[in-house]
Order: structure tokens, then C-alpha cells, then sequence
């Protein structure tokens, strides 16, 4: 919580700096290198045009997006939209509920549902960025990581196949006493794997005799994990990693009619997944709307595109379900009949009930009553509104939700850094000339930004920032893609990730891994990864790079490091 301090810092500085720079010189050179510096070469430059970037392109969040902060912590900043709206105390308060650790009883920090997959959003967004890559999984401050856990088609080791039925979609691993959590995450095996050759025969050593190496996760739990009744069968395993969560706001923002442009522009020439486009009408296949009380938005948010507006999204939806905290919106808790069941027949469970006549659970103080009560209680029912969770009062309150979106909506994009080195601006010309820029677009407008807002803010009057009529750059097509990789991403399809701000992750994280599962430790890793295979829609622009000077490739990693 260090938004007051930063508030008076920038104005010092803004004050001492026309540009409002963290620094008006550095003594050492005209790299920033992330630290929050800047050259007295960079600050004449900043806001103008140099070489092939225009004057806009140091701001990637526009005016009202963007944070001139490129020191460590300047993804926690709120965006100018929020301060000039008067929403830095909202802000503030739903920085809070992203940051703190929940428990049973202490409002408002109250949830653990009794089942979780994390105590704390921070835990798998550390320092507000991408999840880190871990060697073992365990539900802990870093580990990003989601469990898939499938039922596998066209082979044992498919990336495609429906969820299984006996955990949640996303998988529990902790649990409040007495119970079991739906996973015993000390039976997860997670290996790395060294990749030994590219599928699509690209080498592994560039021409010009640089090597470079790949890893892979193999994930393994065997059937008594599971906390289930039944026990699942057939199964497979993948590792997500959390998706970046600055300027979200700002992605939500750009119209779906821009995006159903992007769609027209990019299907001639690649397959687009038929669940998002339909290619002979030449428009969005029907389920590619996501609806929210009666309003219907393009699916745009998750690696997966589930989602269709950030207020019902993955931030929205994760504060329900991660820590399992219930609103008014959603009074339900977030578990399987399945789990329910094995926790009824438990006699551990039961046993540690009945020695608490305090408990929820307790009934009657039978074995019979209590397993009744446990399964009733814990089990979502036949659907999602049946459960007897709903004598309970919600624990988050519509206006710490509305809070929490507030911070959600409100996160800002740190601007550009140099821009004016004739390295980065090769850099950029590489990029475009071997292809990238086709998924990873650079520039889009925001528009009227008419956002969706659920109707327990609505009703309230109380409302979001907005971003309206901003030229922004966040480096992707806010499309799917298939990639092929090997033990890739469940389902496939993957929504090219924005590549803004991520310069800046080694500085506010300590770490710089990439992709959806942090595979890639580097930026050369991570695009050598979208040639594994042939039928990837990224191989030929892989191959380009691949055939790079050993300059040019410098310079594609510093423009990624810069933008």
C-alpha cells in the first residue's frame, strides 16, 4: 500500500521534471535497464517522435492509461483515468482484498470456502505480474500455476479433452480443518524436461553457432490424490500460469467491432477456432458470446477466451473461486458433488466434527447428521444455485467487490523506455519485417469504452474507470492461436498474450519467465517456442528469426524489453 507516497512523489517529480520522469538524469548510460532511471539522452526525448516510433507509442496506455513509474512497483500504480475520476480510495481498498491472505472468520477478509486453491490473489500474481516459473507445486506466494487436470482424446498425452468432473476447474489443494482438500498437492509430480530436438527440425543452435536450450513441464498425480468420491479415471495434466493483470482495463476497453475486424482481417489466411468463428459466414460463431444478464460481449479474456468482460472476467471470477469467498452475486460455494461425497464419508472429518458442537456441520451430533449436513453443505447441488450455502451471509460486500474491480480496471501500463536507441528501433523494423506483428498487434483506439458492469454495481450507481478514445499498444490481436507445442496448453487454442510492460517483469518480480506455462526463462526461448512444430501459426516467423544476424536478434529482445 504505497499509493499516498507514490502520489507526493510524483508530484515532486513532476514538479522538478516538465515530463514528470522518476529521473531527470543517470550518470551511468542511456539504458534504464528497468530501475527506474532515466539518461539525460532519454529525457529529451520522451514524448517525440524518434526513428520509426511516434510521439504516442511512449505512453502504450494513452493518456489516461499510463504510468510515466518504470522503477520496481510501478505495476501496482493506479492509471491516471483512476485519480482523475476520485476513485484512489476505491482503489486502494481493492488493492487490499488482492493483497491480503483470507481465513474462516475475520471480515472482510473472510472465505477459504473450505476448500481454496490460494489464500491470497498475490499468491499467484507476485508483484502484480505473470506467475513464476516453481519446481514443486504447492499453493504458496509465486506459484502462479493452475492444475488442469482432463479426461484426454486422440492419445494419452493430448493437450484436448473436457475437465474432469471430480475437482474443480480450477483445482483445490488446500483446505480448512477438517477437511481434506480435493488434491493432496504432496503427491503432485512436476518435472522439467530439457528438450533434445524441435519437432519441426529447426536446430537448436543458430547459424551462427549461438546455442540455446528449451525446457518442458511433464506433470503427473496419481489417482490417490484425490480427495473424491468417485475417484476420476483417465486423466491428464497441464500447468497454466496467471496472465499478467496490468492494464486489463485498457483490453477491456477496445470495442468488439474492432475485434471482429481483427477476425475478417486474419481468417484468409489462418485457422481461427470454429468455437470463436464461424469462416464460411464469415462472422462469430454463437459461442463466442458470452452473456451477462442479458448483454452480450465477444469472449476476449483467459488463455481459453471464456470470458467476455474483465466485471464478470478472470479477476471478477477469481475472487469468487481461488479464494472462495461468496457475494451477493454469487452466494455459492465452489466445490463438487464429488468432494462433498468423499468428505461425508470420512471418518476423520466426521470424528473432528462431532468433538465441535460449535460447527456448522454438527446437526444433530450423529455420524449420521453430521455426514448429512457435510455432504448438503459442501456440495454445490444440481446446479449452481441449489446449495445450502445460501442461509450464509456473502463475505464480500457488493462495495468491496465494486472496490476490488475498481483496482482490477484501474491498473496502469508503464510507459515505454528507450525508444530513441537506434537498437530498439531496429529492433521494432525486425519485428514487423519477419512477421510477429501479425498476432502481436501493436495498436488499437478504445473508443467510447461502454463497459458492462454487473448489476450489483449498477444498481448502486457506482462506477468504473474508463478509458474512453485512447490509442493504445499492447502487442496483441486479443485472438486465439495454435502454437503446437509440446506438452502445450490445454484445449490448443491460446489468446496471443500482450506483450506491454513485460520489460519490466524482472525488475517488479524477480523473474522474467514467459508463455502460459513459464517454460520460457527468456525472450529467445519463448520465441523459439512458437516454431516447435510446423503446423504452428507462428513456425515461419520463428524460422525468420531464426536465420537472424545475431544483432538483429539482440535488438527483437531489446524492443520487447523496451515496449
Amino acid at each position: 500500500m504505497k499509493k499516498d507516497i507514490l502520489s507526493i512523489l510524483t508530484l515532486l517529480m513532476v514538479t522538478a521534471c516538465p515530463l514528470g520522469l522518476t529521473s531527470c538524469h543517470d550518470d551511468d548510460d542511456d539504458d534504464d535497464g528497468g530501475n527506474g532511471t532515466v539518461s539525460e539522452i532519454e529525457a529529451d526525448y520522451i514524448g517525440k517522435k524518434v526513428g520509426n516510433f511516434l510521439a504516442e507509442e511512449w505512453y502504450p496506455g494513452g493518456e489516461l492509461g499510463t504510468t510515466h513509474n518504470v522503477s520496481a512497483g510501478c505495476y501496482e500504480d493506479e492509471t491516471p483515468a483512476v485519480t482523475r475520476m476520485g476513485l484512489t480510495e476505491a482503489f486502494n481498498r481493492g488493492e487490499a482484498f488482492f493483497e491480503r491472505n483470507y481465513n474462516t472468520g475475520t471480515p472482510p477478509f473472510n472465505g477459504l470456502g473450505p476448500a481454496a486453491v490460494r489464500k491470497s490473489c498475490l499468491d499467484c500474481h507476485p508483484a502484480y505480474g505473470h506467475g513464476k516459473r516453481v519446481d514443486r507445486y504447492t499453493a504458496s506466494w509465486g506459484n502462479g500455476y493452475l492444475l488442469v487436470v482432463y479426461h484426454p482424446v486422440d492419445g494419452d498425452n493430448s493437450d484436448d479433452g473436457p475437465y474432469i468432473s471430480e475437482v474443480t476447474g480450477m483445482p483445490q489443494t488446500i483446505a480448512t480443518s477438517p477437511f481434506l482438500p480435493p488434491i493432496n498437492e504432496d503427491m503432485i509430480d512436476l518435472q522439467w524436461k530439457r528438450l533434445t530436438a524441435m519437432e519441426s527440425g529447426i536446430p537448436m543452435t543458430f547459424p551462427d553457432g549461438e546455442s540455446y536450450e528449451l525446457i518442458y513441464p511433464e506433470l503427473n498425480i496419481p489417482q490417490h490424490a484425490f480427495n473424491t468420491d468417485p475417484l476420476p479415471t483417465n486423466l491428464a495434466f497441464r500447468l497454466e500460469s496467471t496472465i499478467g493483470i496490468i492494464g486489463t482495463g485498457l483490453l477491456d476497453a477496445i470495442p468488439d467491432d474492432s475485434i471482429k475486424a481483427q477476425y475478417q482481417r486474419e481468417a484468409p489466411y489462418v485457422d481461427l477456432n470454429p468455437n470463436m468463428w464461424d469462416k464460411a459466414a464469415n462472422d462469430w460463431a454463437p459461442s463466442a458470446m458470452y452473456t451477462a444478464n442479458g448483454v452480450n460481449r465477444i469472449k476476449k479474456f483467459t488463455y481459453a477466451c471464456t470470458r467476455g468482460s474483465l466485471q464478470d472476467g478472470a479477476g471478477a471470477n477469481a475472487i469468487w473461486n481461488i479464494t472462495n469467498v461468496s457475494r451477493s452475486d454469487r452466494p455459492y460455494l465452489y466445490s463438487t458433488n464429488a468432494w462433498a461425497k468423499k468428505m461425508s464419508e470420512t471418518p476423520s472429518v466426521i470424528a473432528a466434527i462431532k468433538a465441535t458442537p460449535s460447527s456448522p456441520y454438527y446437526a444433530d451430533g450423529t455420524d449420521e447428521g453430521i455426514a448429512d449436513a457435510v455432504l448438503n453443505l459442501l456440495s454445490p447441488g444440481t446446479n449452481q444455485f441449489d446449495n445450502r450455502w445460501h442461509n450464509f451471509e456473502p463475505e464480500m460486500s457488493d462495495n468491496n467487490f465494486w472496490a476490488f474491480m475498481v483496482w482490477h480496471r484501474g491498473l496502469s501500463i508503464p510507459r515505454a523506455r528507450n525508444l530513441n536507441d537506434p537498437e530498439v528501433q531496429q529492433g521494432k523494423k525486425v519485428f514487423h519485417e519477419i512477421g510477429c506483428a501479425t498476432c502481436h498487434r501493436p495498436k488499437w483506439q478504445t473508443t467510447k469504452d461502454d463497459y458492462w458492469s454487473p448489476g450489483i454495481l449498477t444498481t448502486a450507481g457506482l462506477l468504473l474507470p474508463r478509458y474512453q478514445n485512447q490509442t493504445i499498444y499492447p502487442y496483441t490481436d486479443m485472438m486465439q492461436h495454435r502454437l503446437y507445442m509440446k506438452n502445450g496448453i490445454h484445449g490448443s487454442w491460446c489468446r496471443t498474450t500482450p506483450l506491454w510492460g513485460r520489460g519490466l517483469s524482472k525488475v517488479n518480480t524477480g523473474a522474467e519467465d514467459r508463455l502460459h506455462d513459464c517454460r520460457a526463462r527468456n525472450e529467445i526461448e519463448a520465441i523459439m517456442w512458437h516454431g516447435y512444430s510446423k503446423n504452428s501459426d507462428a513456425y515461419d516467423s520463428t524460422l525468420k528469426f531464426y536465420n537472424l544476424s545475431k544483432s538483429d536478434r539482440d535488438a527483437v529482445v531489446k524492443f520487447l524489453r523496451s515496449i
